[in-house]
């Protein structure tokens, strides 16, 4: 193909997944008891290291990419005498859309004759990562750089993500929770679920006590808002952050009352970056469906 397909670390696919899907990425950043790591799929710093850690009290925060970061991964690609279409985390979470822009257009009066573009994915961990692999099968289909921009910006509210987590101490850690009701939360067993709006930014929806019934709810949302209903045919992602077996039971649901998906469900890690605002406890699901409104 005459372009380059990239987006952020954050899609929270594995390194293997995306080299098979032939789409380069950058990596944000965290810090781990004041050290800097690559947010790089888990290579550097393992999954299990990195929650088992967070349970013991490590303290980790996250830095976006910066617009030199971007503007040197730019040209790196644009050397390659392709153009670029890059995808990056949702606006709604992140300021790296802007970073992403400005380094661009900077990037744009150095390589004149080429193209590059950036897209605001409005989704965010493998709900981003569903859209990029279903960016790059239209890639591979034949859809030029400018047809398939336009096919991004046109579907991409199509993607939903419905998150829950059975954990809220991180979410008060953050500030999304207050201390009382994280408190009240523990006590009494709710789950928060939540989800993506049209503006990118996570939602809550309902407080759902105990976590079997939160199970049952999130798949419940996918049966009213998936394309087709118990028909849906598409692809389903999940990820989850220490909490397998979580993600499991709701995996094994979603197969039960969906007999037409394509493939099994696939089950992801939420990466480092993620990881270090939801904290362990945190699951997600992510399939395609009508556009979201709100």
């Amino acid at each position: 193909m005459s372009y380059i397909l990239s987006c952020c670390s954050t899609v929270d696919l594995s390194k293997e997944h995306l080299e098979k899907l032939n789409i380069s990425y950058t990596c944000f950043h965290f810090i781990l008891d004041g050290v800097d790591y690559p947010d790089d799929l888990g290579v550097t710093v393992p999954f299990d290291e990195f929650y088992s850690k967070l349970k013991n009290g490590s303290d980790s925060k996250t830095s976006q990419i910066s617009v030199g970061e971007y503007e040197d991964y730019f040209k790196s690609l644009l050397e390659s005498g392709k153009d670029v279409l890059h995808v990056s985390l949702s606006s709604g979470i992140s300021g790296s859309y802007r970073s992403a822009c400005t380094a661009a257009e900077m990037v744009r009066e150095q390589y004149p004759d080429r193209k590059i573009y950036v897209i605001d994915s409005l989704a965010a961990s493998s709900g981003y990562g569903l859209l990029m692999d279903e960016v790059a099968n239209k890639r591979d289909e034949g859809m030029s750089i400018d047809e398939l921009k336009d096919w991004i910006e046109e579907n991409k509210l199509r993607l939903h993500h419905w998150f829950f987590s059975s954990d809220l101490t991180f979410f008060v850690k953050g500030g999304r929770v207050s201390k009382v009701s994280g408190m009240i939360g523990g006590v009494f067993e709710i789950c928060p679920l939540l989800n993506v709006s049209n503006e990118g930014k996570l939602i809550p929806r309902a407080k759902i006590r105990t976590k079997k019934k939160v199970i049952t709810e999130i798949v419940k949302r996918m049966l009213v808002c998936a394309d087709g209903g118990k028909n849906y045919n598409g692809k389903v992602y999940m990820c989850n952050s220490d909490c397998y077996d979580d993600a499991k039971a709701v995996a094994d649901l979603v197969k039960e009352s969906f007999s037409n998906i394509n493939g099994d469900v696939l089950i992801n890690n939420i990466g480092t970056v993620i990881g270090s605002h939801t904290g362990p406890g945190t699951v997600a699901l992510f399939f395609w469906g009508d556009k979201r409104v709100d």
